[in-house]
């Protein structure tokens, strides 16, 4: 089974050396853009959860314009930690399938109809054993960060056990953010594959 909320990102073999030490500085305006988006994203959650407990539905547009600030933001952070090295389009569309064009591939799955309001209405003490799971995965996936900047920088490519434990680290974001975001009801696993 799989969940709602899928993330893959076409690395290359080799990455140039100099890319650990600039290409979060390149990816700085892009970062600053998903700071911003992710305080509206919290806003528009805020209003999910209203429109949801109240009618049992989430409207296509809110989960279209949730499903673009988690685009947007995962292309930005995974350019400035160097798994991949085009640069994102400053594009912003509000559809839930992939538009394609960059090397992160995200696709969600938002549940609009049918909706359990009691998980929605209680969705904040539903977070807490999420919150606490991601927590010790950032907490390796950070460590496999900063290792794999080194070795990047060294040998010019991401050690594969390095670069696998980052990976599950931004799926088990995508899988809190949608589930936090409202966009599913489907709670997510205490998994990182």
């Amino acid at each position: 089974m799989t969940y709602p909320a899928t993330i893959t990102v076409r690395s290359p073999e080799r990455i140039a050396r100099w890319r650990p030490l600039v290409q979060w500085i390149l990816a700085i305006p892009h970062l600053i853009i998903a700071s911003a988006l992710e305080y509206v994203a919290f806003l528009v959650a805020i209003v999910s959860w209203f429109v949801i407990l109240f009618t049992g539905k989430l409207p296509t547009g809110l989960a279209n314009f949730q499903i673009m600030i988690l685009r947007y933001s995962k292309r930005a952070e995974l350019y400035a930690g160097f798994l991949h090295d085009s640069y994102p389009p400053f594009e912003f569309p509000t559809t839930a399938t992939e538009p394609g064009g960059t090397p992160v591939d995200l696709t969600v799955e938002p549940a609009l109809e049918g909706r359990n309001r009691l998980t929605v209405g209680l969705r904040i003490f539903w977070l807490i054993p999420a919150l606490l799971f991601a927590f010790v995965i950032w907490i390796v996936g950070f460590v496999c960060w900063f290792i794999g900047f080194f070795a990047v920088l060294i040998t010019g490519r991401w050690p594969e056990g390095l670069r696998s434990w980052v990976m599950k680290l931004t799926r088990v974001e995508i899988r809190l953010n949608a589930y936090a975001l409202m966009l599913t009801d489907e709670y997510p696993p205490f998994a990182t594959d």
